[in-house]
């Protein structure tokens, strides 16, 4: 007998938790369970050839929003080329239709609701030893002999289990490399929101203490590179969440990242002094918003305090040490356009790292798919269910927030425009007012659609900015003139941040260091390792191809009355060897020229200047 147990993932670094799970709960029958891991990349032919090599008695897919067309098709087509294997299917994209989809999909044995460790070991005891009976099985729904009728039975609800009874997933680290951990240190989740899954499971099951920490320990011990908690509100349980970030702190290897889902308001001074004491890049926090409008949080059962949100975040922020990924999405009930662009402002005014732009997908079990039925949400018919329209929100907004959604991915969220976003923020009304007017840029150049190197992201960026400027008035300020060659600085600036280029684009103005400064520093060499760290068995030839040094030039006025203004040199050397673990950006330090044509340095961070 052989159990193929199947996952189709997002993406190639992703791991299946899930199936992993599954097999270690049913140990006593691994020689009789194998795992075969895909992705939506693949293509269907490729991933039917795979499996039906293998010619397995029982295929178990793992279903989710993301996979649920694919696994379906692949199904479809195994079931015609291997008519006797059993078809079973798992997961929360299929545990609360199961019947209906059990009457819609022939070919399928049976569906697996709910959580399925124990679920999955009876099958096992049912396919192998034969000593159990379908319908003793609890948490499935299955197809009866055909001699019956073809009957659809759905079996008793399963209870919850342990968690702490779940064994250690991962007994082969070395089959994870280059791939992300998914772990789990609880179950449940104690709100109700009403887009969430997570909310029908309110009873959070917490996995034991020493379980966990000895666990974390093997992933620090191997030095694994992400570690994701899949826990739905990580921090909703504060002993168990302080126990975890101390021990990881504590046990820092220097190498290991920790992703943590959290709920920011209710953080408190003891966790918020923690997490700011953890080295650069140890962990990154993903904190749901969702909205910002009070008609909105009440409607779809949130708790969130924004006030208490906003003064952790800035106080993580505060730190300097910390990734944190905020989240919103457009289509929620009672949020209109102008009410999301007022929760997007609100939000992107907390400066998180990256800014999630979602659009609210109506999941089958959720408390949301059952307000869609009133009609005042319409949504796709197939995975991943999206909004379409709403009564507050037409189709035609929605294709606009998704521009604004592709613009904040290329410019804020890829931290590649980190300064020139910043300047560029001053000349309009709001920062959404910024992504909206570029993604219509985008929109009316025929961009969209078209692939872009990140060398034209910048050449565009300047060419929007050069053409409104023609079209109309700036939002200017006394403080802040729009200058073109300002802009240029800055968008070098960030390139360079990012980008060891040894030529300079043709659409950037930029100036060369002049040969007596180049030489003081890449082949007298001593001057260069004053001022970088961990180059010391390098040569002067060696450091010049790992770090830039660029020249800027800029007007500062000296006399607000008379206009007077003097010119200004810097020289900025980037540090692509020491980058910021948050950002990827180089390390770089500043430099001004003095009378004798000696630099000097002012500035051994010179990114605020």
């Amino acid at each position: 007998m052989k159990v193929l147990l199947t996952a189709i993932n997002a993406k190639y670094i992703h791991s299946n938790l899930a199936v992993y799970c599954l097999k270690a709960y049913a140990k006593k029958y691994a020689k009789h369970i194998e795992l075969a891991e895909f992705t939506i990349n693949h293509y269907t032919d490729f991933i039917i050839q795979e499996i039906y090599k293998k010619k397995p008695d029982v295929l178990a897919l793992s279903c989710y929003i993301w996979n649920i067309e694919m696994v379906e098709e692949v199904a479809l087509e195994l079931h015609k080329l291997l008519p006797d294997m059993k078809i079973w299917l798992g997961g929360p994209e299929v545990s609360y239709d199961a019947k209906e989809r059990m009457e819609r999909l022939p070919y399928l044995t049976g569906i697996m609701s709910g959580e399925g460790e124990e679920t999955f070991l009876e099958l096992m005891e049912h396919y192998v030893d034969r000593e159990r009976t379908l319908e003793d099985i609890k948490g499935i729904v299955y197809r009866e002999n055909l001699s019956k009728g073809n009957e659809i039975v759905v079996t008793q609800c399963r209870e919850q289990m342990d968690l702490s009874e779940v064994p250690f997933p991962y007994e082969n680290m070395d089959e994870f490399k280059n791939k992300i951990i998914y772990y789990e240190s609880s179950r449940g989740c104690p709100y109700s929101c009403s887009y969430c899954l997570s909310s029908i499971d309110k009873k959070v099951r917490l996995r034991n203490m020493d379980l966990v920490l000895r666990e974390l320990k093997m992933f620090l011990d191997y030095k694994v590179p992400q570690v994701k908690f899949v826990d739905r509100t990580f921090n909703c349980n504060r002993n168990h969440a302080l126990a975890i970030w101390k021990f990881i702190h504590e046990n820092d290897n220097g190498i290991t990242n920790f992703h943590f889902e959290i709920s920011a308001d209710i953080l408190t001074e003891e966790e918020l002094e923690v997490l700011a004491s953890m080295r650069q890049g140890l962990v990154q926090l993903e904190i749901g918003v969702q909205s910002t409008n009070e008609e909105t949080i009440q409607a779809i059962n949130r708790k969130m305090n924004l006030d208490k949100l906003r003064v952790a975040v800035a106080h993580v922020n505060a730190g300097l040490n910390i990734h944190q990924h905020l989240d919103l999405i457009a289509g929620l009930p009672y949020e209109n356009y102008e009410s999301f662009r007022n929760s997007f402002n609100e939000v992107y005014s907390m400066r998180p790292n990256q800014l999630q732009l979602g659009f609210l997908k109506v999941l089958k079990g959720s408390a949301m798919h059952d307000f869609s039925t009133q009609g005042s949400i319409t949504y796709k018919s197939r995975a991943p269910y999206e909004v379409l329209f709403t009564d507050w929100l037409s189709y035609e907004e929605v294709l606009q927030l998704k521009q604004v959604e592709d613009m904040v991915e290329v410019y804020h969220n890829s931290g590649q425009f980190t300064y020139s976003i910043q300047y560029l923020e001053h000349f309009f009304e709001t920062p959404f007012d910024f992504y909206q007017g570029i993604g219509r840029y985008y929109e009316g150049k025929g961009l969209n659609g078209v692939s872009h190197t990140r060398m034209s992201r910048y050449e565009i960026l300047l060419q929007f900015m050069k053409e409104l400027t023609q079209m109309k008035p700036m939002n200017e300020t006394a403080e802040y003139i729009f200058d073109s060659k300002v802009l240029e600085a800055i968008l070098l600036y960030d390139l360079y941040l990012r980008e060891n280029l040894k030529s300079k684009p043709d659409f950037l103005s930029s100036q060369e260091v002049e040969r007596e400064i180049y030489h003081q520093f890449f082949v007298e060499e001593e001057a260069v390792k004053l001022h970088v760290q961990g180059y010391e068995e390098y040569t002067g030839k060696q450091i010049s191809r790992l770090t830039h040094m660029e020249k800027f030039t800029y007007d500062i006025l000296k006399s607000a009355s008379t206009g007077q203004v003097i010119k200004k040199e810097e020289y900025i050397l980037f540090d692509y060897k020491n980058r910021n673990p948050l950002d990827h950006a180089a390390s770089t330090c500043c430099f001004e020229k003095t009378e004798d044509g000696k630099l000097h340095v002012f500035d051994y961070s010179c990114e605020q200047q």
